[in-house]
C-alpha cells in the first residue's frame, strides 16, 4: 500500500476556509430532524481532521490527472474534493440528491476548482478511475429495510421482506450504474458495511478486486471507511 502524502499548507488553509465559510444553522435542518445545532458543534473538527487524514491516504492513491465520481458527497468530503483538485489536478464529480445541501455548499466554495451538483450519479456521463460511494448503499432514509437488516436492527416481526426485496434490486442497479462507469484498474472508496454490494458486482462480471486490509474512521456517519482495487 502507498503511503499517505502529506497535504500542503495551502489546501489545508483552503479547507479551514470551506468549513468556516458553512452555513451550520442550516445544514442542522438538513442534517437533524432536531438537535442540529448540537451535531454540527460536535462533527465540525473531526470532518476536518478525519477529512484530512483520509485526504492524504487517497493522495497516495489517485493518479495526477484523473477523474473521480462522488455518490452523495456532503460537508465530509469537502477535504478529499479538496486535495484532488488542488493537489493532484484531477477532475471530480461531487453528486448530492439533496437540492438544499448543494447550494449550501457552493455557497462555500467560491474560490476552490470544484463544485457540487443535484444529479443522481447513476446518470452521469463519461469514466472515472475512482468512485466514492460511502454509505449510499446502506442509506436509512432511501433504503430503511435494507439499512436495517445490514446494521442487525432488523426486527423479525415487523420486518417488510416485500420492501427489502425491491430495495435490494434498487440498491444492485444504482451499484451497477456508478460502478460500470469505472475505469480498470480503478479504485472504489466505500463503507466497510458495503463492500458486500462492491464486490458482488465483481464477482457477476468476473473482474478481481482487492479490499486493503486498513480501514479509516469517518466523520458524520461513522461508519469504517475502506479502499477496494478492481481489475486489478
Amino acid at each position: 500500500m502507498p503511503p499517505a502524502r502529506r497535504l500542503r499548507p495551502k489546501t489545508r488553509a483552503a479547507i479551514r476556509t470551506l468549513y468556516k465559510r458553512l452555513d451550520y444553522p442550516a445544514l442542522g435542518r438538513i442534517y437533524c430532524d432536531e438537535g442540529g445545532d448540537a451535531f454540527w458543534k460536535a462533527k465540525r473538527s473531526p470532518c476536518q481532521t478525519l477529512g484530512i487524514k483520509l485526504a492524504e491516504v487517497l493522495h497516495g492513491r489517485l493518479k495526477q490527472g484523473g477523474r473521480s465520481l462522488y455518490v452523495g458527497a456532503g460537508v465530509a468530503e469537502l477535504p478529499v474534493l479538496a486535495m484532488e483538485t488542488m493537489e493532484l489536478g484531477r477532475t471530480v464529480t461531487a453528486c448530492n440528491l439533496r437540492e438544499d445541501e448543494v447550494i449550501v455548499l457552493n455557497r462555500a466554495c467560491g474560490d476552490v476548482p470544484f463544485r457540487f451538483v443535484h444529479q443522481d450519479a447513476g446518470d452521469v456521463d463519461g469514466a472515472f478511475d475512482h468512485v466514492w460511494i460511502v454509505s449510499v448503499l446502506n442509506d436509512p432514509e432511501r433504503f430503511p429495510e435494507l439499512s436495517a437488516l445490514s446494521y442487525g436492527r432488523a426486527n423479525p416481526v415487523l420486518f417488510d421482506t416485500e420492501a427489502f426485496t425491491k430495495e435490494r434490486e434498487d440498491v444492485v442497479s444504482l451499484a451497477a450504474h456508478c460502478l460500470r462507469k469505472l475505469q480498470l484498474p480503478g479504485l472504489v472508496t466505500t463503507s466497510t458495511e458495503e463492500i458486500n454490494w462492491i464486490t458482488d458486482w465483481c464477482l457477476r462480471r468476473n473482474i478481481s478486486c482487492a479490499v486493503e486490509p486498513k480501514s479509516y474512521p469517518s466523520a458524520t456517519v461513522e461508519d469504517p471507511l475502506c479502499l477496494i482495487r478492481l481489475g486489478t
